[in-house]
């Protein structure tokens, strides 16, 4: 067995080189990981000596050489094993390699462009590269947080192909982010305009799917990106080019309505739902969603999560809808939106996957998983004196999944299983309660409301109880929860705790 070592980062180098070689391994190094190892007094031969070629241009060529990369590459078949005896090559197992953090070099005073191009790995990169594509056979190491577990699983009897797998994306996204790091040091111009500096950057892991008029300004240049070797997951079958703004909206309209097993219809306008329903036909649960707040759907951005039917499609025809997604729609459906209007824009939509939400700051790029978590009823805790109907509990679980795609502070009031009245994105949660009930109006009366986040004081839920909510759900955990459940008991509400927050920022 044969392990190459050739890394800038010699954290912990020593005690898995030792690892390998009790493991029968034989050692192949290149310069300075090569005299690292022998001052430890391990065995190790230089990778000159393997190849018979001495390293040249100034060390710029060292292990790109057909005794290495064939010795990775190699299939482990009898044809390509046969292949490497021909020309006395041995295989390698294991590849240990990590480069020399580009940003370092380019952030110190005075670098100048020179110094700086003679730091860009070329032998490194191609031998992370070579042993990830090999990973159904070579192990490959660019991490040395990984050496403890490695050589642990080595000496178990091995790593599993998924493992493997594993390291080899570590190994990708290594040489990956280097290769950023290099474009974005060489890219940099004093003189650049904004619009080609943003398109420089997001080249690098993102090629432009679809260009857009403008941002959500006139005056702001925007596009919209998706990650190479993917594209975008909805077909535009209809109307007029979308807009940045319409993106936004549908993002938040096809993730609300895919969130639910039951046909549901998902009304947006400023990325919060103003009606939210599901029924066990798409129709009515479309109708049940629009009584929430009619006039605020006005120009909505609309998605559902079924076929969308001839009869639906007719039932929409008096709403001015800016986008309409749906899975598929029906020839029927197609023909009565088409003749509606030549701009309403018609998409058929992928179901969402559980990729990473990403975000920008003025510190760097936030990501994070989306919210989705499996909640039951069984889980949840009844904290007032009274207990919910199995009316209000249906429209509690309801309201609770509808309210997490509410911006924060979120209040949803649901009947049954829709939303009657939405409290968006207040800095105070009592103002959200009022705003929900105001849209509300009289469907108040009888309905449950959800929260978002706990109820720091008991204002919110008295100023529900007197416009005639009969049962809440929040998270709870707030310092005065005792004395909103007190509030609740008093006027006489139901009120569940499910110990989980649905913030949405």
């Amino acid at each position: 067995m044969r392990a190459l070592l050739s890394v800038s980062d010699k954290r912990d180098l020593i005690p898995f080189a030792k690892t390998l070689v009790s493991m029968g391994y034989s050692l192949i190094a290149s310069g300075g990981t090569a005299r690292t190892l022998r001052d430890a007094g391990l065995p190790v031969m230089t990778v000159e000596s393997v190849t018979g070629f001495p390293e040249i241009l100034g060390g710029r060529v060292k292990t790109l050489h057909p005794v290495i990369h064939g010795g990775i590459l190699a299939q482990r078949d009898d044809a390509s094993l046969q292949e490497l005896e021909q020309h006395h090559i041995q295989p390698i197992d294991l590849v240990v390699v990590n480069l020399y953090p580009f940003e370092d070099t380019v952030t110190t005073p005075g670098i100048s462009l020179e110094n700086a191009i003679e730091h860009i790995d070329i032998g490194g990169v191609a031998l992370l590269r070579a042993a990830a594509k090999n990973f159904m056979y070579v192990t490959v190491v660019c991490d040395p947080e990984d050496y403890g577990w490695v050589g642990n699983r080595l000496q178990q009897g091995g790593l599993s192909l998924q493992e493997r797998r594993q390291l080899a994306v570590k190994a990708f996204q290594h040489t990956a982010a280097y290769d950023a790091a290099i474009a974005t040091y060489l890219s940099t111009s004093p003189d650049e305009n904004v619009e080609d500096s943003i398109q420089k950057t997001v080249a690098y892991f993102f090629k432009l799917a679809q260009p857009l008029r403008y941002g959500e300004n006139p005056h702001q240049t925007a596009g919209l990106f998706v990650p190479i070797g993917q594209e975008i997951p909805f077909v535009q079958l209809h109307g007029k080019a979308m807009s940045y703004n319409n993106w936004l909206d549908l993002d938040a309209a096809w993730r609300a309505a895919q969130d639910f097993d039951t046909p549901a219809v998902a009304i947006i306008k400023h990325g919060n739902p103003c009606g939210l329903a599901t029924d066990s036909q798409l129709h009515k649960a479309y109708k049940l969603a629009l009584n929430s707040d009619p006039i605020s759907a006005f120009g909505s951005v609309i998605a559902v999560n079924r076929p969308l039917d001839a009869e639906t499609a007719t039932a929409m025809s008096d709403l001015f809808i800016e986008v309409l997604a749906a899975p598929e729609f029906t020839p029927e459906a197609l023909r009565i939106l088409q003749r509606k209007s030549k701009n309403i824009r018609l998409l058929k939509g992928q179901p969402r996957t559980k990729a990473l939400l990403w975000r920008t700051t003025v510190a760097g790029w936030l990501a994070q998983t989306p919210d989705e978590i499996d909640e039951a009823r069984t889980d949840w805790k009844v904290v007032t004196t009274r207990e919910p109907t199995e009316d209000e509990w249906e429209a509690l679980q309801f309201a609770w999944r509808a309210v997490k795609h509410v911006k924060s502070n979120a209040i949803v009031l649901a009947q049954g299983r829709a939303t009657v009245g939405v409290g968006a994105g207040q800095m105070s949660r009592v103002d959200a309660v009022r705003i929900a009930i105001r849209k509300a109006q009289k469907r108040a009366q009888g309905a449950v409301l959800a929260s978002d986040a706990f109820f720091p004081f008991p204002d919110g839920v008295e100023v529900a109880a007197q416009a005639g909510v009969t049962a809440i759900i929040q998270p709870g955990g707030s310092k005065r929860d005792s004395e909103v459940i007190a509030a609740a008991n008093r006027l006489g509400l139901a009120m569940v705790f499910t110990g989980v927050r649905h913030f949405r920022h």
